[in-house]
């Protein structure tokens, strides 16, 4: 099966986009831990990815709070529990990794709901960014803390004008 990618360019730089042509399995940040780049033998492509562009977009200029996208992140079953119950936090609104974790049944595993919530291979769309530590501060993030603030204040300023994080 062939791998489709396009880096497309947003407020936190360019982004990697990755998938089957029927499914995105795949947001990569330019910088930070999760730092991505194409492979070799994907296809070039952006058609497959309008959709996505579109709603990345909308989200970016404060006019989208839920994405709508057919994804397919790879993953453990655990893992894939967890970033389920990721894409249920509201928009605008920030989780711990207690909460989380207690959220799948799981009230002892914030250790390894913070593990699997950093291997979110679709994040922004699977919003990763709205977990943060139990005391209130941003904890670490794939795309780097000043993204994560970056995101956390487009959410809070679309339903809050003038809140602030960080």
């Amino acid at each position: 099966m062939t791998t489709y990618y396009h880096y497309h360019t947003s407020p936190i730089g360019k982004l990697l986009l990755a998938g089957d042509g029927d499914c995105l399995s795949l947001l990569g940040f330019p910088s930070g831990s999760m730092a991505r780049k194409h492979e070799q033998g994907w296809a070039k492509d952006s058609n497959p990815f309008k959709e996505v562009i579109y709603q990345l977009d909308a989200y970016f200029a404060g006019e989208l709070q839920d994405f709508d996208l057919a994804l397919a992140p790879h993953g453990t079953a655990f893992q894939r529990t967890v970033w389920d119950a990721l894409t249920e936090i509201p928009f605008g609104e920030t989780w711990s990794y207690g909460q989380l974790a207690k959220h799948i049944g799981r009230p002892k595993a914030s250790r390894a709901v913070g593990a699997a919530n950093g291997l979110n291979p679709i994040p922004v769309i699977i919003p990763c960014h709205r977990v943060i530590g139990r005391n209130g501060k941003l904890t670490g993030f794939g795309g780097g803390i000043k993204t994560k603030e970056f995101l956390l204040n487009l959410e809070a300023e679309a339903i809050a004008p003038g809140l602030n994080f960080g």
